[in-house]
């Protein structure tokens, strides 16, 4: 997520698991959990407890033993290059978890681009997938992270959208084009968003112009 905390939050050090580069510029890291929390919220962190915190989803379930961050590397960013360097052993100061994007009712679509599927990561493996959409979107196939998770657990109810790359498994073209042309937007679902600011922005007014009302659209722009 990497948005700035601007208020300051209490960070304690957590021990580094493992950090695993999942596809080129893209980790899935794990520190030991020290709290519990709910899925889809997030955590503040920082390579030290002085510096600047940044903001992360979640990405792991409520009864993993460890705390998962997905993150991509910003070659600019203060923390996203050394914490891809992080290894077993090492150290990041973590928060408690907090946040709203959380209990998604049952019916509820979920849309998600880039990182952004990290919250729900952490709702599907944490048993919270039941009668839900997920629609992900990306621009190569190697950027449908976890999605043996998601066809696991959901089905036929787990649509990929690919905009530069063809597959029998996913959708050529963008998921706000499937949104457009939809004969299922109903204003009385809730639907989740979750990604960079163009996607929420785009999508959130897609939806709008659907006729679903701005209290049943929930979103979590990713920076």
């Amino acid at each position: 997520m990497a948005e700035v905390v601007r208020r300051r939050k209490e960070v304690l050090p957590a021990k580094v698991l493992s950090n695993r580069e999942i596809t080129p510029g893209v980790f899935a890291l794990e520190v030991e959990k020290k709290s519990e929390f709910i899925p889809g919220q997030v955590v503040a962190a920082a390579m030290n407890p002085n510096d600047d915190l940044r903001l992360y989803s979640i990405a792991s379930g409520r009864n993993q033993s460890a705390l998962r961050i997905l993150f991509d590397v910003n070659p600019e960013g203060q923390l996203t290059p050394p914490m891809s360097k992080l290894q077993a052993g090492d150290t990041l100061y973590v928060s408690a978890p907090f946040g709203r994007f959380t209990k998604t009712p049952e019916g509820a679509w979920w849309i998600a681009t880039g990182t952004g599927i990290a919250p729900f990561i952490s709702m599907a493996e944490s048993g919270e997938f039941e009668n839900r959409t997920l629609l992900h979107g990306a621009r190569f196939l190697n950027q449908f992270y976890f999605s043996d998770l998601f066809k696991e657990k959901m089905g036929p109810d787990y649509l990929r959208f690919c905009t530069a790359e063809s597959s029998e498994e996913v959708v050529s073209g963008r998921l706000t084009t499937f949104i457009m042309e939809s004969d299922n937007i109903l204003p009385e679902r809730k639907y989740y968003l979750c990604g960079n600011a163009n996607m929420v922005v785009e999508v959130s007014d897609l939806l709008l112009s659907r006729g679903v009302p701005f209290e049943h659209i929930i979103a979590e722009i990713y920076f």
